[in-house]
């Protein structure tokens, strides 16, 4: 084992904070060869509020009634604009967002109940509607924004104003947070005609649920501080941004179109040598903090997105065989 080790690279830090963040919950007793099922039997069943149970009985239902899968698929390869229109404005994006933004602030089991149902009658429609309520920016904001940031975002989010995506996934590293190559670089520059200190991007990401359509791209990126305008660390770790669609430089390839399904993905890509820049009030937290926003966006990605998409199936079979067969 010593030996073993000499030869195998060391773990970074960052690679420590994506393997410990979040939890296992009970799946973790499974590989103990002696799970505790009484642990398992004592945890209470979710329960649908009012609230939510009224919306999967009233809107839920119209859209599953708006979605012919075949049309989505064979024919159009996009949903058609009117289910659109309905999905933003019936706030089928802000599941996750507070009320007092103008969300919906449902539960993870109420955001996997809407799933399960519209999954019955099309994956795309449900891919859609997943990213924001998962990966997009909205749960970063409110853990680790700014009030201005959730000011103006949250609501925009809420009304379907701004439709975000999530840009991890590279096209050499894959999804492997800790192996990608784009990069952040703090300097100075001129913005609205003011010098002030911000960041020059440098990244390339494909697969991006919602690029094609998305107005705000929340970026995860590696930031460096080579002139140690904020501090003296150089290499301040992996953090995430906020990035306006129009920002000059960002460029969206042709449109993916994998395995014959037709939700909207594709390439977005910024080259550092055309000096794209952004002031730091994109970043999602200060410099000094990149890594404590990239801890929570890995459990956030690893844990909290699993859990609300099969967690009304593994704690509820019953409600999710009733979902899955409402629209077959």
């Amino acid at each position: 084992m010593k030996k073993y080790r000499k030869l195998l690279p060391a773990m970074s830090a960052t690679e420590r904070e994506a393997l410990d963040a979040g939890t296992v919950w009970w799946d973790g007793e499974l590989f103990t060869g002696g799970p505790n099922w009484q642990k398992l039997m004592s945890a209470k069943a979710p329960v649908l509020n009012d609230a939510e149970q009224a919306f999967i009985d009233g809107p839920c239902e119209e859209l599953c009634a708006m979605l012919d899968d075949w049309d989505i698929t064979h024919r159009r390869a996009d949903l058609p604009p009117a289910v659109w229109s309905f999905i933003k404005s019936r706030g089928f994006f802000a599941m996750i967002i507070p009320r007092r933004y103008g969300g919906l602030e449902f539960s993870a089991y109420a955001h996997s109940c809407v799933l399960i149902k519209i999954a019955s009658r099309s994956a795309t429609a449900s891919s859609t509607i997943a990213v924001p309520n998962s990966l997009g920016p909205a749960e970063l904001l409110l853990h680790y924004g700014t009030e201005a940031q959730k000011n103006h975002y949250l609501p925009r989010l809420a009304r379907g104003d701004d439709v975000p995506c999530f840009a991890l996934t590279g096209p050499r590293a894959g999804s492997d947070a800790a192996s990608i190559p784009d990069a952040g670089i703090i300097c100075k520059g001129r913005w609205q005609g003011a010098e002030i200190v911000g960041i020059r991007l440098n990244f390339s990401k494909r697969y991006i649920t919602l690029a094609p359509i998305a107005t705000v791209i929340g970026l995860a990126f590696r930031l460096f501080d080579p002139e140690h305008l904020m501090g003296d660390k150089e290499d301040l770790g992996i953090t995430c941004a906020l990035i306006p669609r129009d920002t000059p430089g960002v460029a969206i390839g042709r449109r993916h179109f994998p395995l014959n399904i037709a939700f909207q993905t594709g390439p977005f890509k910024v080259a550092m040598s055309s000096c794209r820049w952004r002031p730091l009030s994109a970043a999602l937290q200060p410099p000094g903090r990149a890594g404590a926003c990239w801890s929570n966006s890995c459990r956030w990605a690893r844990f909290g997105t699993r859990y609300s998409k099969e967690s009304a199936a593994v704690r509820s079979p019953r409600r999710a065989c009733r979902a899955e067969s409402a629209h077959r």
